[in-house]
């Protein structure tokens, strides 16, 4: 399946000269760490790179680094739902498709596979669109690693964090970019893989990235 980088934020609350994706995690920007691990995954086939005007120096990088399986999606800027939607929207992008953020320097190939896995065994609803798959971590599971989980919601009693990786299985409105509501099927997948819970806001997170890509360099 295709797959979407949004890595256009500035990331204001990391508090560095950097923009968000090209902070570097045990030496590599954590947007190449992310773009790596989706080139070597069996479930993606092309790779698509949603800049935005809030990060020129990252769509200066994309450009100059961009590889053969990979393209550039051109979003206003106007935050991460209204970015994706216009991303979903692109012609060149086929659903379903795997989104992922940049601010994931652990994500590695067969993470990824084991999300496409999960979704390729979803059952659509009779006579509905394909669902789209949310994967979650447990909120605990970011506190054990002490990284920080600032969007969070409760199922079936457990109070889960999304990880920002997600597929989209289908878009509503084909035709209308301003639409960025897919059909909503929405499917859970809870893991404890920690690859995922790390997500980079903040130093602190930074700091814990850096103790576990140690070996991963």
């Amino acid at each position: 399946m295709d797959a979407l980088i949004m890595c256009g934020g500035r990331g204001t609350r990391l508090d560095t000269e950097a923009e968000k994706p090209l902070h570097e995690v045990a030496g590599r920007p954590m947007l190449d760490r992310v773009r790596e691990a989706l080139s070597t995954a069996e479930t993606v086939d092309r790779v698509h790179l949603v800049t935005s005007p809030q990060a020129p120096r990252t769509a200066r990088h994309v450009a100059e680094t961009a590889r053969d399986h990979e393209s550039t999606v051109a979003a206003p800027g106007e935050g991460y739902v209204a970015d994706l939607g216009r991303a979903l929207h692109a012609a060149r992008v086929t659903t379903p498709v795997l989104t992922v953020a940049a601010d994931l320097p652990l994500l590695a190939a067969d993470a990824v596979d084991t999300v496409g896995a999960h979704f390729a065994a979803l059952d659509p609803e009779p006579g509905g669109p394909p669902p789209s798959l949310t994967v979650c971590v447990p909120t605990a599971l970011k506190r054990v690693l002490g990284v920080s989980a600032d969007t969070t919601r409760v199922h079936e009693g457990r109070e889960l964090a999304p990880t920002g990786v997600n597929v989209v299985g289908a878009v509503a409105g084909e035709s209308d970019e301003t639409d960025t509501a897919p059909e909503h099927d929405e499917r859970l997948y809870v893991t404890y893989d920690a690859r995922l819970a790390v997500n980079v806001n903040r130093l602190a997170d930074v700091a814990v990235a850096e103790r576990l890509a140690g070996g991963a360099r």
